[in-house]
């Protein structure tokens, strides 16, 4: 038995009667209405789930009724009731927005099993209502820092339009968060978003990836594949490190970018599409052409709202919301009790460096979560960032008196070597398993880099 608020609208109150039994013995709960205007009324004050609406009645007619509906309470479901000869106004009540409509005389199983959609269909839509907005949440840019503040303005000023977007910054910044955060508040939400890192891809198969290919086009092509740009039609297409894909591809993404046409590898029909594209690199691509690695004329074809995301060095301010964030998120993921911070900790996040940006605070916090037997996080059990941080002020400050590359990967090697052989206190064997190496390489390498090993070991 299904539940649900239904309003009957028809100025025959036989009609209103007889039906209103019927509901009544479903489950359902029954209101009436005589006019438009009483019907407007009503769903002003209860906004039932669905209402039956008969399409001829005096004054404010069905039609008028359901515009005014649609509009003011477009998630009331409708269902429209039409007498002889006025299918053809029924058909355009369905174009208006109605869910169906019922022809008189009423078949009540009929009526039944229309209901019976409608009110399965509402659920549906509330369902994806729902889980749209727990995505959209999922994707929200965290932060309150006068950078973040300016990309969410942006973002709302771009993300309605269907103007391409070039958004650049360090790798963990969270540039693919922006283009999803772009994407969900676009038109084009209700159509696909495909990603492709331009990166991860290897130059023989990326012309295959974006644009597909037909059956027998090369050595394994044992079926026709459908590329990115036809699989986005619609929608939206996320090129992620668009600065790493090569010259020739640069080329046919170019002409497809003008044309939104392109043919599949091996095939001969042109294929047309509509697409929204957004990219993103952590490259400055102005060097890149410069350089003679990124095409002047793409850049500028994708460079039409630049968007710059911000390092975690740039807006140090959002750090505890972002700790406060992903201790909630992780705690719910791996379903523990929310942790805390202790002052300290949270003051040597704020101090550290963050390479990894975003990226890098989400991965710690989540290793923090997890193996941290307590529910506070104390500054022992984040010894690992100072660590870390040592060990990189070390390096670099290695690496500033080399001038080659030789030189400079053998001071690494050296120091690296040296910090394991001390951790480990100087076991060979269990030295050379952590760095990946044998045992006979390991000592050949301390040979060379003139390494002094404890002789105990």
């Amino acid at each position: 038995m299904m539940e649900g608020h239904i309003l009957i609208v028809d100025d025959e109150e036989y009609i209103r009667h007889s039906l209103t039994g019927v509901l009544n013995d479903e489950g359902y709960k029954v209101s009436q209405a005589e006019t438009g205007e009483d019907a407007i009324k009503i769903c002003s004050e209860e906004e039932p789930d669905l209402v039956l609406l008969d399409i001829w009645m005096p004054g404010m007619d069905g039609i008028d009724t359901l515009k005014y509906l649609k509009n003011s309470f477009p998630n009331i479901n409708i269902i429209m009731i039409t007498g002889h000869g006025t299918i053809e106004t029924a058909v355009k009540a369905i174009k208006m927005g109605a869910y169906d409509f019922i022809e008189k005389p009423l078949d009540l199983h009929k009526v039944l099993l229309t209901i019976n959609n409608a009110l399965k269909y509402k659920k549906l839509e509330q369902e994806n209502r729902i889980l749209k907005n727990k995505i959209s949440k999922r994707y929200e840019l965290t932060g309150k820092s006068k950078a973040i503040i300016e990309l969410k303005k942006q973002i709302e000023r771009a993300a309605p339009t269907n103007a391409w977007i070039l958004i650049t910054g360090e790798n963990g910044t969270g540039k693919e968060l922006v283009a999803r955060a772009i994407y969900l508040k676009s038109k084009r939400a209700d159509k696909p978003f495909v990603e492709v890192n331009c990166a991860a891809i290897p130059e023989e198969l990326i012309e295959s990836e974006l644009f597909g290919h037909e059956k027998g086009a090369f050595t394994g092509a044992t079926s026709m594949k459908r590329g990115k740009f036809d699989l986005a039609n619609g929608g939206t297409l996320f090129l992620d490190e668009i600065g790493d894909m090569s010259l020739k591809t640069q080329a046919k993404i170019l002409r497809l970018l003008e044309e939104q046409k392109f043919e599949r590898v091996g095939g001969i029909k042109t294929i047309s599409v509509d697409v929204r594209v957004i990219a993103a690199t952590n490259k400055n691509l102005l060097k890149e052409i410069e350089k003679g690695n990124f095409r002047e004329d793409l850049y500028y074809r994708l460079n039409v709202i630049p968007f710059h995301v911000p390092s975690l060095r740039e807006r140090k301010e959002d750090i505890p919301l972002l700790v406060d964030y992903f201790l909630k998120f992780f705690a719910k993921e791996n379903n523990q009790k929310l942790k805390k911070v202790t002052p300290e900790v949270l003051e040597l996040f704020m101090e550290y460096n963050w390479p990894g940006n975003v990226r890098e605070l989400k991965n710690t916090i989540e290793r923090l979560v997890i193996m941290t037997p307590s529910e506070t996080i104390t500054k022992e059990d984040v010894n690992f960032l100072v660590k870390k941080e040592e060990v990189d002020i070390a390096a670099n400050s290695l690496y500033l008196k080399t001038n080659s590359l030789k030189e400079a990967t053998e001071v690494f090697q050296k120091f690296l070597i040296e910090k394991k052989l001390k951790e480990n206190n100087f076991n060979i064997t269990l030295t050379a398993k952590e760095l990946g190496t044998t045992r006979i390489n390991l000592h050949r390498k301390i040979k060379e880099l003139n390494i002094m090993v404890d002789r105990k070991s």
